[in-house]
């Protein structure tokens, strides 16, 4: 199972997403970071001679490569009106690249279960959304790939 053309429409037309990746010591970390979908992959990074040296990176280079990501928006608050997409996946070393904001350092993150709720952006009704569920396959040459 993969992404639902509704679901990489979405992606695709959201710039911000929170990326989480785990510490040395265990210690969850948080940010927010501005992403590409290739329509396989998340492409996360930046340009600058700090972007090396980012937590995200030291922890993924530290071996702790399962990360999360959130991306969402509110589309309304009156009617309530929330969509959005929780990827868990695994990310590679950072890579030179030219990416969404220029040539710099670039983590590709393979989704390995994704969640999505109300791509449709209806109302909340009695009931909270429904979420949908799906296991990506990983694509040869991808993380644990063959």
């Amino acid at each position: 199972m993969s992404f639902t053309a509704e679901e990489i429409t979405y992606l695709r037309s959201q710039p911000l997403a929170r990326l989480s990746t785990l510490s040395a010591d265990a210690q969850p970390d948080v940010v927010p970071v501005a992403f590409e979908f290739d329509g396989t992959f998340f492409w996360v990074g930046g340009s600058g001679p700090s972007v090396a040296d980012t937590r995200k990176f030291r922890n993924i280079r530290a071996g702790h490569d399962k990360v999360a990501l959130v991306i969402d928006d509110m589309v309304s608050f009156s009617p309530f009106i929330a969509r959005g997409i929780r990827v868990y996946g695994r990310a590679e070393e950072p890579i030179e690249r030219t990416g969404m904001v220029g040539p710099g350092l670039y983590t590709r993150i393979t989704p390995t279960i994704s969640w999505s709720w109300n791509m449709a952006g209806e109302p909340v009704g009695e009931n909270w959304y429904e979420s949908r569920r799906a296991v990506h396959q990983i694509p040869a040459g991808g993380p644990d790939g063959t």
